[in-house]
């Protein structure tokens, strides 16, 4: 599989510009060959709204044209794509993504960690469950942003058969040390690709770090963007994560991560 990760720069507020850059995105992707390419958190709206009534005049709804347009597109192309979103739904914000494939909508995730800042502090969290979905190129998990801290919800993708994390972000720069071990950490805990699609740019008084990448099972570092916007690529072997208790060494050092856990010790 080809992943393409989208580091862009949302501006705040304007959807149409946005979602003009996504279209941009998808075409170039589908030019290198991507099979799947991925936007960062609230790719379409921008992120450090300072009050509810802005935030809400710029969310979308998963039945609005402008998802529509993204979804003629990747039918067209013949792509799938991960999409951060800010979505109006029953009177209510959601900060979400969604996984579009060739065929429409495969499957949406809202955010269930929420920090008190930006656009967080307008939605609702999520109520899950995490839910794996299964596609022509593999078994896709989502998350967003915040999210990392908390590594059930990794593990949980993962026991439910993930072979693939995607991870859309707005991350600041005070996050850089974050985004230098923990996607690593989680891709190699849970024998998993873990990718991770951040934001470059400014919004008010934050700053985006950018250096989206994606990290194999074995918690190396596939590729890595800097902090300026662009597409960058990967190829990955989606079957090193299909089997998540296959010998790890060289036959002297040998793990099998999912079936030596002990769950009948963890205690929440």
């Amino acid at each position: 599989m080809r992943i393409g990760l989208a580091q862009m720069a949302p501006l705040l507020g304007d959807v149409e510009g946005n979602l003009a850059c996504c279209l941009s995105y998808l075409l170039q992707a589908h030019e290198e060959r991507c099979q799947l390419v991925v936007f960062p958190e609230c790719a379409l709206s921008g992120y450090m709204f300072e009050d509810p009534a802005h935030a809400r005049s710029s969310a979308v709804s998963v039945d609005g044209d402008v998802v529509q347009r993204l979804l003629a597109e990747c039918s067209r192309l013949g792509l799938y794509c991960v999409m951060g979103i800010l979505v109006s739904r029953d009177d209510q914000l959601w900060n979400s993504s969604i996984l579009i494939g060739p065929e429409g909508i495969i499957g949406s995730y809202d955010k269930t960690h929420i920090p008190q800042l930006g656009v967080d502090r307008f939605v609702v969290p999520g109520r899950g469950p995490f839910r794996v979905h299964q596609t022509a190129i593999g078994r896709i998990g989502l998350q967003i942003c915040y999210d990392w801290r908390f590594p059930e919800v990794t593990r949980a993708l993962a026991l439910e058969g993930a072979e693939l994390i995607v991870m859309p972000t707005s991350s600041p720069s005070s996050s850089s040390e974050l985004a230098d071990y923990i996607p690593r950490t989680r891709a190699v805990e849970n024998a998993v690709f873990f990718a991770m699609v951040n934001r470059v740019g400014t919004e008010g008084a934050a700053s985006f770090l950018g250096h989206s990448q994606v990290v194999d099972p074995e918690g190396r570092r596939l590729v890595e963007a800097g902090d300026r916007e662009g597409l960058v690529m990967t190829d990955i072997d989606i079957d090193q994560a299909r089997c998540k208790d296959r010998d790890q060494g060289d036959g002297l050092y040998q793990l099998q991560i999912m079936k030596d856990r002990r769950p009948e010790l963890y205690h929440s």
